[in-house]
């Protein structure tokens, strides 16, 4: 879903196929993932890791394997700009994907596609096998000789905990999907054991653009600890709801207006794992820095029952949680109980206290990002709209 207004103003869509990969190959494996370091692009999956670093870690790992994963399990609530890479721009994810086999010394790809998103499959399969019919893929891939890398596709099972690095090679390895203590980390040892590279879509989707344009290019937009351009999913009460481009530092303001969004009341910024902005901080940037974000982008109208917004975000975080961890897998559940408690106007003002209390508990105490991230929203929406969730009767008890 891309307004077809702007389509043309995606950078991807100007990226002709097959010029980052040339480009890159004509580097040694090191002055390549200098690029990448050099560009300042960090992961566009969320957790924002310098990109150029983690290749770095990789390369450096002793090993006679190594791997390159593509995280496509886009499970966050919100997000679908990554289906719209896939769907349209396929070749340059594959290409990144090539370009981070060459620059850490790997020969095989995994892309890992979200199971509801097997309708994708045929299309990429073929695109794959194109790729390897124009020798991009396979022995002396790109005309490199020395250089064989191939890419197949493993389907995920439908889990939203899988969107976590570790948690994904647990789930390719043939096991449940849950996160791994760490260290070590994933570039030392992560698939079977071996060195591995775990990026998202969009991440490697702009390394074949940062390698056909330069560093210099990504570098110059955006902040300087946010650089590049970034794809946002906007969704909600909004008049133009899609998949936009904009430079990372955008404020809220600035992105609602270009959307359609003026008017709204709160904005769930980093999917249901994020923070809800509410009106009068609209002029905070989205950026590592200051607001972070995978991408997705919830708009909500003055209509909206914040109330109803928690009560959605942590049904969803209590059946999506593993239950490796006892903050997790009961705290999820208390703050789903306490948010209904709101709505029927039985909470009181010390039980709300406490539920925040268990709610920063979980947030430093969860193994992984779904724990430590699931209390987010309420933690946002309980201070940012009080008045509003909390009955006159409550807050006097």
């Amino acid at each position: 879903m891309i307004q077809e207004s702007i389509r043309n103003q995606i950078t991807f869509s100007r990226i002709p196929p097959g010029e980052g990969l040339q480009a890159g190959l004509q580097l040694t494996p090191q002055a390549l993932i200098d690029v990448v370091r050099d560009s300042g692009i960090r992961g566009r999956g969320g957790a924002g890791f310098p990109t150029g670093l983690k290749w770095g870690f990789a390369a450096s790992a002793p090993g006679d394997k190594k791997y390159v994963i593509c995280n496509a399990d886009e499970g966050e609530p919100g997000t679908f700009k990554d289906r719209v890479i896939l769907s349209n721009w396929a070749d340059l994810v594959f290409e990144g994907m090539t370009l981070a086999g060459y620059a850490i010394g790997a020969d095989e790809g995994i892309l890992y596609l979200r199971g509801e998103y097997a309708f994708l499959r045929e299309e990429l399969e073929k695109c794959l096998a194109e790729r390897r019919g124009q020798g991009l893929l396979g022995a002396a891939a790109g005309g490199k000789d020395g250089f064989a890398f191939d890419i197949h596709i493993h389907m995920g099972s439908g889990a939203y905990v899988c969107g976590e690095e570790t948690a994904l090679i647990e789930a390719l390895e043939g096991r449940r999907g849950e996160a791994r203590n760490r260290p070590p980390f994933p570039a030392s040892s992560g698939y079977l054991g071996k060195p591995t590279v775990v990026n998202n879509v969009e991440t490697f989707a702009w390394i074949a653009a940062i390698l056909q344009r330069g560093a210099a290019w990504f570098k110059g937009i955006g902040t300087e600890k946010s650089r590049g351009p970034k794809l946002f999913s906007i969704s909600g009460d909004v008049e133009k709801p899609g998949v936009y481009e904009f430079p990372m530092g955008i404020t809220v303001a600035g992105l609602l207006q270009e959307t359609g969004g003026n008017g709204a009341k709160a904005v769930q910024i980093g999917g249901a794992s994020g923070q809800c902005v509410p009106a009068d901080h609209f002029d905070r940037a989205i950026a590592y820095e200051d607001v972070a974000t995978g991408g997705s982008i919830i708009v909500f109208g003055p209509q909206r029952s914040m109330l109803d917004v928690a009560e959605n975000f942590l049904e969803f975080f209590e059946e999506e949680s593993c239950g490796q961890c006892t903050p997790c897998r009961i705290g999820n559940t208390k703050l789903l109980e306490g948010v209904r408690l709101l709505k029927q106007g039985e909470c009181s003002a010390q039980y709300l206290k406490e539920l925040c209390q268990l709610a920063e508990t979980m947030q430093v105490a969860s193994k992984c990002g779904l724990g430590q991230s699931s209390p987010n929203a309420f933690l946002s929406i309980v201070k940012h709209f009080r008045k509003e969730i909390f009955s006159r009767d409550a807050a006097a008890a």
